[in-house]
């Protein structure tokens, strides 16, 4: 199985970006006060209240968050490309910058008609990814719009589908692993501390484009160009965090301090980091077991091809 990972990437208050109006209709200018196009503008297409990214033979689309953020939660009302959508991807995806970036991605992959659609999480930490999950869904997410989100604080990164917990990355640097723990699987735990992603500011991203070398059934089928244009639709686009001052470098100590060394901002409380959000509620811990039991496909924990000895975050699996 071919895993691969597309896609590349809050000042003083707590910031509410809604492309949504909590009032009123949404417009262009409401997606625009968030968003704005990265690449391929004419594929990022506005329709009446919807977003639109296409993908043709010529090219796919996406676009970026205008604003950064450290800590919080990102949000997205998405319904995905309909019918035969073998080979195309639609990404959804938080990411910082540079080399040693930090990113937490979802991925869908698209697949021939009828048959479900699967959804990758990946996260990356220090430029370092290969943590790809994989999950089929309880519902057609083509047939109408669903939220996929990111909650992200010091404790914990949480990826949810309409609020259900489908995979938490915890934050477990306290935890060493003494030398090489044997499991039942057959493989080993690697000593050394479980990695967690730093304090570095986030992008919100998406974009669709075509992954017909890998996203298919390992590659093996193909882009139908016949069926083009491929569309994903956006109704919303949130981000809820602390959100980085736009003249602060990526590793300003001050914006680091100011939105993670304390659960209050200067005009409203960092809700993302009360105790209560450090880790999952007793309900949301039975979603997560249930989402597991019942629609996990792949997980690079228990894959002891790709390796034999299981990276330190997976000790408990």
């Amino acid at each position: 199985m071919a895993l691969r990972h597309g896609g590349g990437a809050l000042g003083p208050a707590v910031a509410f970006l809604a492309v949504a109006a909590l009032l009123g209709a949404v417009t262009a200018g409401k997606f625009d006060d968030v968003v704005q196009p990265s690449w391929a503008n004419d594929h990022v297409v506005y329709d009446g209240d919807l977003l639109k990214l296409r993908l043709d033979a010529n090219s796919g689309g996406g676009f970026v968050s205008r604003n950064k953020f450290l800590y919080g939660k990102a949000s997205a009302d998405l319904k995905l490309v309909p019918e035969d959508s073998a080979g195309v991807v639609t990404a959804f995806y938080l990411s910082s910058a540079g080399d040693k970036h930090n990113e937490f991605d979802f991925e869908f992959l698209g697949n021939v008609t009828g048959e479900p659609y699967l959804v990758q999480t990946n996260l990356y930490i220090d430029g370092v990814g290969n943590r790809e999950q994989r999950i089929d869904l309880w519902f057609d997410p083509t047939a109408d719009f669903h939220t996929y989100a990111v909650l992200w604080n010091p404790s914990q990164v949480v990826f949810m589908v309409d609020d259900t917990p489908i995979r938490v990355y915890e934050n477990r640097q306290n935890a060493t692993v003494r030398g090489h723990h044997r499991h039942a699987n057959g493989t080993t735990t690697a000593t050394g501390s479980s990695p967690f992603p730093g304090p570095q500011p986030m992008a919100v991203y998406s974009s669709i484009w075509n992954a017909d070398d890998w996203a298919t059934q390992g590659g093996r089928v193909k882009t139908d160009w016949s069926h083009a244009p491929f569309e994903a639709t956006f109704r919303e686009v949130r981000v809820d965090g602390c959100v980085w001052a736009a003249n602060a470098t990526d590793s300003d100590a001050g914006e680091v301090s100011r939105c993670s060394g304390s659960s209050w901002g200067k005009e409203g409380r960092y809700w993302w980091k009360e105790k209560e959000m450090s880790e999952l509620t007793v309900h949301q811990s039975h979603q997560l077991v249930w989402a597991r039991a019942h629609h996990l496909v792949y997980d690079y924990c228990v894959d002891t091809d790709r390796f034999p000895v299981q990276p330190p975050e997976c000790a408990g699996h």
